[in-house]
């Protein structure tokens, strides 16, 4: 059976709503999607994102998310804003996400609980139920990667969302295919033991959606299925 895959939104829902149009003329609403995390940030629209995908998954959408890492920093600014309050600097894209929801006001006046407060239950409900990771027979659904050499069901939660390079660089076979986004490419790939899907969708490039079937991968198109081959 075949699993889609949408990696990093980033805040870009127009952007979610092109390739889940695409994903639904060609697999059809039932088909099972895993988003790769990294909802919010950066974008104009983190919130409309949320949103969106709260109301598919109570219509009874076949859909799981794991947890990026900018939507751990998200949570973390709502649990303590304060502190938290960092995640708005330079271009992590927290101003982009508080402004979606109205919290422009607030953060002007650096009232971080006021900020914090404009965000819906639901929304903290939600990011608060996201998983690390999705796993199958074939497959290992992840934000950022795997600590090579270290059992899938032993990972540590800060590598699932940050690791980069001691991952990247390790070419052995992890037992499943590691399907992740977090580290932007000039275009999807496929390396034989992993699938980076993140092509930069948070720097303003088209977001993709991919079918994975066993330790086979394609990027769906208007045009059809595109292979993506190690």
């Amino acid at each position: 059976m075949s699993i889609l895959a949408i990696p990093d939104i980033h805040g870009y829902r127009s952007e979610l709503d092109r390739v889940l149009a695409v994903a639904d003329a060609q697999r059809g609403p039932e088909a099972k999607i895993v988003f790769l995390g990294d909802l919010t940030d950066r974008g104009p629209d983190s919130r409309g994102v949320i949103q969106t995908i709260i109301e598919e998954i109570e219509a009874g959408r076949d859909w799981v998310v794991v947890r990026g890492n900018h939507d751990q920093m998200f949570l973390d600014f709502l649990r303590d804003p304060g502190p938290g309050a960092r995640w708005m600097n330079g271009n992590i894209g927290g101003t982009e996400t508080m402004i979606s929801y109205g919290a422009g006001e607030a953060m002007a006046q650096r009232d971080w609980r006021a900020a914090a407060d404009c965000v819906p239950e639901a929304h903290r409900d939600f990011l608060e139920s996201l998983p690390f990771y999705h796993e199958t027979d074939a497959q290992f659904f992840v934000h950022a990667g795997i600590r090579p050499g270290v059992p899938l069901g032993a990972q540590d939660e800060h590598d699932l969302l940050w690791i980069r390079d001691e991952f990247h660089e390790d070419g052995r076979d992890h037992g499943k295919l590691i399907v992740h986004g977090h580290t932007p490419v000039e275009r999807p790939r496929h390396y034989g033991n992993r699938v980076n899907l993140d092509a930069g969708a948070g720097f303003g490039r088209p977001l993709c959606v991919a079918e994975i079937e066993g330790r086979d991968a394609w990027l769906l198109t208007g045009a059809g299925r595109v292979p993506l081959e190690p």
